[in-house]
């Protein structure tokens, strides 16, 4: 663990890297240097069906000759020759097309300041301390009454660190470790079984939901969906569970995605400027929130991160950027950029929500009268081009205003633009994910049952 949070060595060969790649004739250059170490355990019935333990190094060179990029990238950091792996960057880029969007970040938008956001929990817990939670989970979900079977527990811990180099004078290392918890349960019997899920995830070990909530929290969503009924065709009002509500915003990021709209591939890509939400709708992105699921000091190229409000007031203010898409857009980057060892930059959120209404979830139930609550989603009918939007579901069906019973083989349809503009959120926005949301509302889904 002692080798894993010093850093000094991948930045000393990220270095060495971009100024050998100088030296064989690039322009400019970069360098990530990635390191992690992962373990985890699954248990089922009381016994340990897999238990594993990863440890990774990946080096990535990118460089530049001319408006000609490459990218190359290894895992045998011990065996790698710093000037062999330029020298064939190098000779990749000069045979490149032309890109007239590629490069290095601007300078004046790097980070100098890198600020603590407590991500590290340097302490990676023993297997055996992993096993005795994924029990512990285990043995709570069989407690509940009406579970018949374990679908299984796992625990699991990792810390993971980035290096970035740069030959116009960045240089800069961050870690980030991660727990998790799970559970999964099933009851009912035959081919009326049905199944259901519960996790915890974060960058520390002391904020994991404790294992029992974890196991009993399953166990109770599964009973609760035993003996579904179907429901028949019609057009109603849906509400998102947050656990589901989440992907609406992640569909709104991928739409956002400024590679999307450069590539004209994105419905929203005439839609900057323009009241897509709600008045009041705010959408956040913000890599700098402490011990957050993405949060980061710079991104994948040294820029600084920064809150961002994707949505204000309902409008479209911005699209997640890094530099080369910037350029292409005329627009600065966003600090956005994310990437790998193995290819270049793209843009992507990190830490993304979207802002909590007034109501509670009980109210914009109740206010929903007869509708469709939704649990799960099954599928990925999603069209971002078009923006058509249909997906399978399981859920509770709600009637004079309270859930009551549970329903699934139903399919809700609709068009984002649609589901953005009648949006209603509740008031019970948690910070759990990469992408966040309260419980939401749409008006109006057309539902295809029975």
């Amino acid at each position: 663990m002692k080798s894993l949070l010093d850093q000094s060595a991948l930045t000393n060969l990220a270095e060495s890297l971009v100024n050998a790649a100088r030296k064989a004739g690039a322009d400019t250059a970069d360098a990530v240097a990635v390191r992690s170490v992962s373990i985890s355990v699954e248990v089922r019935d009381g016994a340990v069906e897999e238990s594993e333990r990863s440890e990774s190094d990946d080096l990535g060179l990118r460089v530049f000759v001319g408006r000609k990029q490459a990218v190359v990238s290894t895992n045998d950091i011990a065996g790698t020759s710093a000037a062999a792996l330029a020298e064939r960057a190098v000779a990749m880029a000069r045979v490149a097309p032309d890109d007239p969007y590629a490069g290095l970040a601007d300078a004046e938008r790097l980070a100098h300041q890198f600020p603590d956001l407590d991500l590290v929990d340097p302490d990676i817990p023993a297997v055996a301390h992993l096993e005795k939670l994924a029990r512990e989970a285990e043995q709570a979900g069989l407690a509940v009454k009406g579970v018949t079977k374990s679908g299984g527990a796992s625990a699991s811990a990792g810390i993971g660190g980035m290096v970035l180099v740069t030959s116009h004078g960045f240089s800069g290392a961050y870690l980030g470790s991660r727990h998790g918890l799970s559970m999964m349960a099933i009851a009912g019997e035959g081919t009326g079984m049905e199944r259901d899920y519960e996790f915890s995830s974060k960058t520390h070990a002391a904020d994991l939901d404790s294992p029992e909530h974890v196991g009993t929290v399953a166990g109770e969503r599964t009973v609760k969906r035993v003996n579904p009924r179907k429901v028949s065709t019609r057009k109603v009002p849906v509400i998102f569970d947050p656990r589901v509500a989440n992907s609406l915003v992640g569909h709104l990021a991928s739409a956002a995605n400024g590679a999307s709209v450069a590539r004209k591939t994105s419905f929203l890509r005439e839609k900057m400027g323009e009241r897509i939400f709600a008045p009041d709708i705010r959408i956040v992105d913000d890599p700098l929130i402490v011990r957050g699921q993405r949060s980061h000091p710079f991104d994948g190229e040294g820029v600084s991160g920064q809150r961002l409000a994707i949505v204000e007031d309902g409008v479209l203010k911005s699209w997640f950027l890094d530099s080369a898409t910037g350029r292409e857009l005329g627009l600065a980057t966003t600090g956005h950029a994310q990437r790998g060892v193995s290819s270049p930059p793209a843009p992507g959120p990190s830490n993304l929500h979207l802002e909590a209404g007034s109501l509670t979830p009980e109210q914009l139930i109740a206010e929903t009268g007869e509708g469709l609550y939704v649990t799960d989603l099954i599928g990925s009918g999603v069209n971002l081009v078009t923006g058509d939007y249909s997906r399978g579901i399981s859920g509770f069906w709600i009637e004079n205003g309270v859930l009551t019973y549970p329903v699934s083989e139903v399919t809700i349809a609709g068009h984002l633009s649609d589901i953005f503009r009648t949006l209603t959120p509740a008031n019970d926005l948690v910070f759990r994910y990469g992408t966040n949301s309260p419980t939401l509302r749409i008006e109006g889904l057309t539902l295809a049952g029975q």
